[in-house]
């Protein structure tokens, strides 16, 4: 689905699709890895999930 969002440039959809699998993933960097790529897709559309997103990041030390 990552891929398909990707193809139809769908970002909206990469917000979502970016922090389910960081949701899936056992391990920490991983996770960080998608939450990352889902705050920035957030952020480039003024989407108000960025600010959990960024919480997130925060709260495993990966963003100030």
């Amino acid at each position: 689905m990552l891929l398909a969002a990707h193809a139809r440039n769908d970002r909206r959809a990469l917000v979502g699709l970016y922090a389910q699998a960081a949701d899936s993933v056992n391990d920490l960097n991983a996770a960080c890895f998608y939450l990352t790529h889902a705050y920035v897709f957030a952020l480039e559309l003024g989407d108000a999930r960025a600010a959990d997103l960024h919480a997130r990041l925060v709260a495993e030390g990966r963003e100030a």
